[in-house]
C-alpha cells in the first residue's frame, strides 16, 4: 500500500526575486499553499499510474511535463480531489481553484525551497543535498540528508523538479522549468535561484517533481 502523501502547509509570504534584465528586484506575495515534503517516489508513481521501478523510495525520474501534470491529475483522483488539469490535445489548462494536486509555480517552488533564507543553499551542501561530489550513478532514496526549515527534503539535489510555468514567456516553444540541482550536478550549481527547463515532452535521469496543492487565485509569472 502507498504511503500517504505527505504535504507541509506553508503560510503566506514574500519572495524577493530578480526581475529580469537590468537586475532589479522585484517582491512576490505568495498565498498559503501545500507542497510536498518529498519528491514523488517510484512507488508512487506505481500506485498511481502504473508504471513503478524497483526502488519504492527513490524519486521518479524520466517523467516528461506532460507525464508529471498527468501523473497530479492521477493522484487526485486518487485521494477524491478535483483535479487541477484538463487537456485539450498538447494544450493544458490549470483551473486554479481545484483542490487537487498541480505542480507548484516556480515562485512558489522558490519560496518553499528557501524557507526563509536569503542564501543559495540554505545549509551546508553535503549535508542538505546530494550532487556530484556523492558519486552516485541513481538518485538517493528520499528524506536521506537534513530538511529545510519547512521541514522539506532535497529541495536541493537529488533530483530537479518541474514547475508549471515557462521558462521564458517571452518565448513561443514550450519549454518548462525545472528547478533545484540534481546527483549529476557540481555543488555550486546547486541552489535556490537556480533554473533550467526543456520541453514538455522531454525527460532526463535527474528530474522528477513534487505535489503542490491549493487554490491559486493568479498565477504569479518570474
Amino acid at each position: 500500500m502507498i504511503d500517504d502523501i505527505a504535504m507541509s502547509r506553508l503560510p503566506a509570504g514574500n519572495l524577493q526575486i530578480a526581475g529580469g534584465r537590468g537586475g532589479r528586484r522585484r517582491i512576490l506575495r505568495i498565498e498559503p499553499f501545500e507542497i510536498g515534503v518529498f519528491a514523488v517516489t517510484e512507488e508512487q508513481v506505481a500506485e498511481f499510474i502504473g508504471e513503478g521501478g524497483n526502488s519504492p523510495r527513490r524519486p521518479a525520474t524520466g517523467l516528461s511535463w506532460f507525464r508529471a501534470v498527468r501523473l497530479c491529475n492521477a493522484a487526485s483522483e486518487w485521494e477524491g480531489f478535483e483535479p487541477a488539469y484538463t487537456f485539450d490535445g498538447e494544450d493544458v489548462t490549470w483551473h486554479l481553484d481545484s483542490d487537487g494536486y498541480r505542480l507548484p509555480t516556480e515562485a512558489e517552488w522558490e519560496y518553499a525551497c528557501r524557507a526563509g533564507s536569503a542564501a543559495a543553499q540554505y545549509g551546508p551542501i553535503g549535508e542538505v543535498a546530494w550532487t556530484a561530489r556523492d558519486g552516485l550513478r541513481y538518485p538517493a532514496d528520499v528524506g536521506g540528508r537534513l530538511p529545510n526549515l519547512h521541514g522539506m527534503f532535497d529541495t536541493l539535489g537529488n533530483v530537479w523538479e518541474w514547475c508549471w510555468d515557462l521558462l521564458d514567456a517571452d518565448r513561443s516553444d514550450d519549454v518548462r522549468v525545472f528547478r533545484g540541482g540534481g546527483f549529476l550536478d557540481d555543488p555550486q550549481s546547486v541552489g535556490a535561484s537556480v533554473r533550467r527547463g526543456d520541453r514538455a515532452r522531454s525527460t532526463h535521469p535527474d528530474v522528477g517533481l513534487r505535489f503542490a496543492r491549493g487554490p491559486l487565485d493568479a498565477v504569479p509569472v518570474l
